[in-house]
């Protein structure tokens, strides 16, 4: 299996299990992982997903470049085409999501880690979009995510000179959220997680999707998502536990209705 799931309580944990090659990626693995994100969406029970690789070396190290030796022109389009839906599926996933980068992420990686929500890095992990040093671009959406995260100057040099980020840097600049020791990537990614699992999970949705399409708007039109949003909200029982928990004086217990 190329790629492990389980689930701890709220909280899904998708993981990378190629380890032998840096957790790269191949048609068989983006395809599975597809597939599960599918199942997760429609899972009421997760609340948020960690998305990690397996052994202590590698988040991911992108591209599986020895398959892609054997491909045709036709064939490296498939691949692309599916790796750029694949990480576009695990944005839109309404569920916060959390990469936990416990060694290299570079390349397809780094774009892996992109399309996620929250990024929590070890302390001796490397990130980088490598690609124009191999004669290609990023093809994951790192042209694109990359800009809107750091800032199109920073991004543009970072794809620019294919240098691989310390995990320092990768901090000051914003591109991670958190660093913390290799052995905590874990634990950091997973209290992180259950902090964010213990809020109302419309609402969690709602946040996410107005903040992802209300940034790519002008102010009113991003203020008008933002007041639909809102609306949705108002009739769930989720609202009137949060306000009844208040009340009493008591953690609520949401339940996505």
């Amino acid at each position: 299996m190329t790629v492990q799931y389980r689930k701890e309580g709220q909280i899904g944990v998708l993981t990378l299990e190629r380890p032998e090659v840096y957790n790269c990626l191949n048609l068989e693995t983006l395809q599975t992982m597809r597939r599960l994100i599918g199942e997760i969406v429609l899972d009421k029970e997760v609340r948020a997903l960690i998305v990690t690789g397996a052994g202590d070396k590698a988040f991911c190290a992108g591209a599986d470049l020895k398959e892609r030796r054997t491909m045709t022109e036709q064939q490296v389009q498939l691949f692309i085409r599916t790796i750029r839906d694949t990480f576009s599926e695990l944005e839109k996933l309404p569920k916060p999501v959390i990469a936990a980068i416990n060694g290299v992420a570079l390349g397809g990686g780094t774009e892996l880690a992109l399309a996620c929500d929250l990024r929590v890095m070890s302390a001796t992990a490397q990130m980088g979009l490598t690609e124009t040093s191999l004669g290609i671009i990023p093809g994951a959406g790192g042209t694109q995510r990359l800009p809107r995260l750091i800032g199109k100057g920073k991004a543009k040099e970072l794809i620019f000179t294919a240098r691989r980020v310390q995990a320092d840097e990768a901090l000051a600049i914003g591109l991670v959220n958190r660093v913390v020791p290799g052995a905590e990537v874990m634990a950091t990614a997973m209290e992180l997680a259950e902090e964010i699992a213990a809020n109302a999970p419309i609402a969690l949705a709602q946040a996410k999707f107005s903040i992802d399409f209300g940034l790519e708007a002008d102010l009113a039109t991003g203020l008008a998502i933002e007041s639909n949003a809102y609306q949705v909200l108002i009739p769930t029982k989720d609202r009137l536990e949060g306000l009844e928990a208040f009340k009493q004086k008591r953690k609520p217990v949401y339940r996505g209705e």
